[in-house]
């Protein structure tokens, strides 16, 4: 009888234990869903759709020719003074001094020199001096014949040089042969630039870009596309924040801007960065421009 009892006592005691966990263990669940059940939604950054100019570009190279040059060849000894070498001189200025007469500029340009020579004729050491126009710079390079159906004078062109890394120089399309070259399979093609600051050299070698099939395109950023084999995607944003997983078509890629074909209008709202963070239906906080906006901020927008 004794032993009865203390085998009903331990069962008690047992299922008061267990009764005891479960409801410590649904209070404590009850206390976090509280406390984190409702968790605001994430800061992601989103971006409007906006309108973009594209094009396609012939990629080539050319060498800076200036405008006008001219060389004067001077004896050392008949020199008179200091040359001011390296800066820009104007038409009608004495440019050089020489025991034998005067030199003047018969153009505005920049005074350079070349060096020293030893003369063919004669004995005597003698200096060249040049005077180049560098307002304009031109340079002729190959365009592949496969482009001979685009190409056309007044294309807009993107120059960039060693010199300056973070710079891009405009100019155009200023001449186009008549003939493709047999040999090279190219059309022979003058373009310049123009350089008022001087800032383009005779002779130094340019990546020259020439820009055809220009169109004004919705552009989007780079980072808000998802790409799933061959189908791009985009998140869009409704008035309520929630984000729609879309399926759009895209052109060029064109530095960190993607030409949008179809799927979006201007003005739509898409995530732009934190795509990771994002999932379809969630709902989002919209960032723009790293500050936060609200509901009613977003809804005077155009969707």
């Amino acid at each position: 009888m004794k032993r009865s009892t203390k085998v009903i006592s331990i069962i008690i005691v047992f299922f008061l234990i267990i009764a005891s966990v479960i409801v410590a263990r649904t209070m404590i669940g009850k206390h976090f869903q509280k406390k984190f059940g409702k968790r605001p939604p994430p800061g992601i950054i989103v971006t409007e759709v906006v309108k973009k100019d594209f094009s396609e570009k012939i990629e080539t190279f050319g060498t800076a020719v200036s405008n006008k040059t001219k060389s004067f060849r001077i004896k050392k000894e008949d020199l008179i003074g200091d040359l001011n070498l390296n800066s820009y001189v104007k038409k009608g200025d004495i440019i050089i001094k020489l025991k034998t007469g005067n030199i003047i500029a018969p153009f505005n340009g920049v005074l350079g020199y070349t060096g020293l020579t030893e003369d063919i004729f004669v004995s005597d050491s003698t200096f060249i001096i040049t005077l180049d126009d560098n307002l304009i710079i031109y340079s002729d390079i190959k365009i592949p014949e496969n482009y001979s159906s685009v190409i056309e004078k007044g294309l807009p062109i993107e120059v960039k040089v060693s010199s300056y890394k973070n710079k891009i120089f405009a100019g155009e399309v200023d001449f186009i042969s008549s003939r493709i070259n047999a040999e090279t399979r190219s059309i022979l093609t003058r373009v310049k630039i123009p350089n008022k600051k001087l800032e383009l050299i005779s002779g130094s070698l340019l990546e020259v870009s020439v820009k055809f099939n220009l169109r004004n395109s919705l552009s989007i950023p780079d980072t808000s596309v998802m790409m799933e084999g061959e189908k791009a995607y985009v998140y869009k944003v409704s008035k309520d924040n929630i984000a729609n997983k879309i399926e759009i078509k895209i052109g060029t890629r064109q530095e960190s801007n993607i030409e949008v074909l179809s799927g979006l209008n201007i003005g739509d709202i898409i995530v732009a960065e934190g795509l990771k963070k994002v999932y379809p239906r969630s709902k989002i906080k919209p960032i723009e421009n790293g500050s936060k906006k609200s509901g009613s901020e977003w809804e005077k927008k155009s969707w």
